[in-house]
């Protein structure tokens, strides 16, 4: 298969303006292809020689204006049409297409729990040509005119208001101008639940077997979507441009969520049928948000090539958090925060759960900058690897900090003449800091090059000369005296930061440990060199980059860092202490913080912590890195024990049931660290942990899996359990518990399953692959580690760009942190055979077991 170079994709936008699709899809023809009849209508420009793009299981015929041509000339994913004479065309191509079980293009669900079908697309990047032939880029734009085929009983939902014809045969309004990757279908029997805002039907919709769970948070979904629009509309000068909100979560679904004009896709376990925590419901909605923001920037105004991607993503997720942090619920809203913003805190987990990620990304070989020079994109097969942390937690930290700098009333004015001068069209980097200069005096072309076009993180260390903090802590501004901050930086992008100095008080009880801000101020970094020099005392904590605003590493000084140890919880501020937590997580990273210190820390501080965002993220981290990687082996009984005690405390403040989302992540976390298996076992023959939550089917699944890795359960035990949930995600939890299973039959099985079979959907894919690797199972699994290398590159060659990315996120054996383990895989990476989307993710996760390795070497004892 060729893959849509740039270059290619510019010569082609120069020939070619494409007027109009009109696609006819029937899905009544079997459960492996359906039809799939496409006409275009294009003007040549010039005459000269171009190509379509389509991918079938079978090409039925083609022609140009009324001449058959041959579809044997089908080289790939293209087709050439040679000798284009200058002027207008119709191109007719009528194809079977091949169902997808990868999440890629038409992708095909049955439901295990009541046998119902489902189809949905996923056209990102070069998938809609699984679906139907086209001009594929998204410089390309056309209108969509759609007409399907369905089963009897079946919903048609599409980017436009979908209509019944009869017999089956629906017509989906045709679209404004947009771009081929944004095109949307799903069909089933759905079940839907629709209202009208603004003038306009919105909907939700979901599979049958969870409408239960959809009904349950129907009022708390729309609320949050009409709050949003109703929000955007307050910022944004161009009205919504599309004649309907549909959200669909879908089954099997890669990604979080699809901007699709129209027709938002969702993962369906954004329907919950387990308890959750606000923290999760928060994240849904952000999702929400950051999705309808792209009916803005991705679908209204879309980039003219993919090293802009960055304009997408990065504005969705800044204005995803921002705009839920704003948005108010409906006074006419079944909710108790009706007339207020339902999620106030969201850059709290912002900072605790993405941000990390883009300072993950950021480190490891493969970062690029925000905005790639367009070299750096040459085709799509590159596009496709910078859809990471960089791309969207790195670009928002990025706009953040240009919304401090520019003010957010010249940076919306400079974003709405950016929608105003390109919408229905295409636009670049460029344009976009273009629009932004016409808003304001600053010059933002300067800062552009400074944040977009470069790599790495600066690192912000804040140096204090003070005397020692006197001794009366209730007179911070006593005596007269002074303390001077100066900041230095390691890095070479401009920043403006606000420092919280912080001073000891005493807690509402009498508790020592708490903090109270003295004061807050903005400081430019570089400055002149010159200290700051406040008045009073030195405060007992000074934080740089207090309130989140900068994307940077912090270092404290040595006094607030002992501060720190002892009062971490007592900072009043969340989105303070996420700052602070986040310096903890680069420490440990950077091995600048024994792993054994970051857990004593968690254990000090987390049982009175009052944020859930942060309770999940902290545990996350310890569990997952700290524990789980960074800790050597002979300190790993220490550290579990650690783990457990601190979710054991948790639990135990949470007995009076005030808490709990704070129960709920706790008893999840415990069940994870459990070393033995009898409370495990209790709880799942009560069905209840003690004193609360009931065990529902995410905590019975959590439980039995942990169980497996133990070696405390058994294939009957797993067997009956799904027999008691065949539902989708029991589906994946069986497969999950039987590939943990610590046998070395267990454990063949699976790697064929995952390597061999190539029956596994994505989902059980990745559930497969989850099971399989476990600390504490390296006997059974370390011969394993290298046939990983060969049997991965073989099986992304097979099955294409979303296994092996599955594969090289799941499957890669992250717990053989040893020096021969990453030897094997760096050698592996010379392999000509790995496709980009692969060796990606094997750099990377090669690069976080060197930094696991290095951590480890810094604490292990000398010989």
């Amino acid at each position: 298969m060729s893959v849509l170079t740039r270059d290619e994709a510019q010569t082609r936008a120069q020939i070619l303006d494409v007027e109009r699709y009109t696609i006819a899809l029937d899905l009544t023809t079997g459960e492996e292809t359906f039809d799939s009849a496409t006409a275009i209508r294009f003007t040549a420009r010039a005459a000269g020689d171009t190509f379509v793009e389509v991918k079938p299981a079978t090409l039925r015929s083609i022609s140009l204006d009324g001449q058959a041509l041959d579809p044997a000339l089908l080289d790939g994913n293209r087709y050439p049409l040679t000798g284009i004479t200058a002027g207008p065309h119709e191109l007719h191509i009528d194809a079977a297409m091949h169902y997808s079980r990868t999440g890629e293009g038409m992708h095909r669900f049955t439901d295990p729990t009541d046998g119902e079908t489902y189809v949905y697309t996923q056209l990102f990047m070069e998938d809609v040509q699984r679906v139907f032939a086209a001009f594929d880029q998204p410089d390309l734009k056309s209108v969509f005119a759609i007409d399907v085929t369905a089963p009897k009983g079946w919903t048609v939902l599409g980017n436009g208001v979908a209509a019944p014809t009869g017999e089956g045969r629906w017509t989906i309004a045709a679209t404004p101008p947009v771009s081929t990757y944004l095109v949307a279908v799903a069909a089933g029997p759905w079940h839907s639940i629709t209202t009208e805002h603004a003038g306009l039907p919105f909907g939700i919709h979901c599979r049958r077997s969870l409408a239960p769970h959809l009904d349950a948070d129907a009022d708390e979904i729309l609320d949050i979507t009409r709050a949003c629009y109703d929000r955007y509309h307050e910022k944004f000068d161009e009205p919504y441009p599309f004649d309907s909100y549909d959200q669909a979560f879908v089954p099997e679904f890669n990604a979080g969520a699809m901007e699709n004009p129209g027709l938002v896709t969702f993962r369906d376990e954004f329907v919950y049928r387990s308890a959750v925590t606000d923290t999760e419901r928060q994240t849904r909605a952000m999702v929400i948000a950051h999705e309808m923001a792209h009916m803005w920037f991705g679908d209204l105004v879309t980039l003219t090539w993919w090293d802009d991607i960055w304009l997408n993503e990065s504005f969705a997720e800044y204005m995803g958090y921002q705009t839920l942090t704003e948005a108010v619920l409906p006074r006419t809203a079944n909710s108790p925060r009706a007339g207020r913003t339902p999620f106030p805190d969201t850059w709290v987990d912002f900072g605790v759960a993405r941000k990390g990620w883009g300072y993950d990304a950021d480190q490891r070989p493969s970062t690029h900058p925000v905005a790639p020079d367009p070299d750096a994109v040459p085709d799509t097969a590159s596009a496709l690897l910078n859809f990471d942390g960089i791309s969207y937690a790195k670009g928002a930290s990025a706009l953040r900090q240009l919304v401090a700098w520019l003010g957010e009333k010249d940076f919306l004015a400079g974003i709405n003449n950016h929608f105003a001068r390109h919408k229905f069209a295409n636009a670049t980097l460029a344009d976009f800091i273009d629009n932004l200069a016409s808003a304001t005096d600053r010059d933002v072309h300067a800062w552009a090059e400074q944040w977009l076009r470069t790599t790495g993180i600066d690192t912000l260390t804040a140096e204090i000369a003070a005397p020692e903090p006197a001794a009366a802590p209730t007179e911070p501004n006593g005596n007269g005296q002074s303390w001077a901050l100066t900041v230095t930086r390691d890095g070479s992008r401009p920043h403006r930061v606000t420092v919280g100095a912080y001073d000891h008080a005493l807690g509402a009880q009498g508790s020592p440990g708490h903090l109270a801000l003295r004061e807050r101020f903005e400081l430019d970094v570089p400055g002149d060199g010159t200290p700051t020099v406040r008045p009073g005392r030195r405060p007992a904590l000074v934080v740089l980059n207090d309130g989140d605003l900068t994307y940077a590493k912090v270092r404290l000084d040595a006094a607030s860092w002992d501060t720190v140890l002892t009062s971490l919880s007592g900072i009043p501020d969340p989105l303070t202490r996420a700052v602070v937590w986040n310096t903890a997580r680069d420490m440990v990273r950077d091995a600048q913080l024994p792993p054994a210190t970051y857990l004593a820390t968690a254990r000090t501080h987390l049982p009175h912590e009052t944020d859930l965002a942060l309770v999940q993220g902290v545990l996350s981290f310890a569990a997952g890195q700290v524990v789980d990687r960074y800790t050597t082996p002979e300190d790993l009984p220490a550290a579990r024990a650690t783990l457990t005690d601190l979710c054991r405390d948790l639990i135990r403040r949470t007995e009076d049931g005030s808490q709990p989302g704070l129960r709920l992540i706790a008893v999840r976390h415990f069940i994870d660290a459990a070393t033995q298996p009898d409370t495990l076992r209790t709880w799942l023959d009560e069905g209840t942990v003690h004193g609360g939550p009931e065990l529902d089917p995410e905590l019975r699944w959590r439980i039995l899996t942990r169980l497996a890795v133990l070696g405390a359960t058994d294939e009957p035990t797993i067997a009956a359990a799904l027999e008691a949930d065949p539902s989708a995600t029991g589906r994946e939890g069986a497969a999950r518990c039987r590939a943990a299973l610590p046998t070395a039959e267990a454990k063949a099985a699976a790697w064929d399953a995952l390597f061999t079979d190539d029956t596994l959907s994505n989902y059980l894919f990745t559930a497969t692959a989850q099971g399989f690797w476990q600390p504490g199972q390296e006997a059974l699994t370390d011969d394993y580690v290298a046939r990983f290398y060969p049997d991965a590159v073989a099986l992304a060659a097979r099955r294409g760009p979303a296994i092996a990315e599955a594969a090289g996120r799941y499957a890669f054996p992250a717990y053989a942190v040893d020096p021969t383990s990453l030897g094997t895989g760096v050698r592996a990476l010379e392999d000509p055979a790995l496709i980009p989307a692969l060796r990606r993710k094997l750099v990377d996760q090669l690069d976080d077991l060197r930094r696991a390795l290095a951590v480890r070497s810094a604490v292990a004892p000398a010989d």
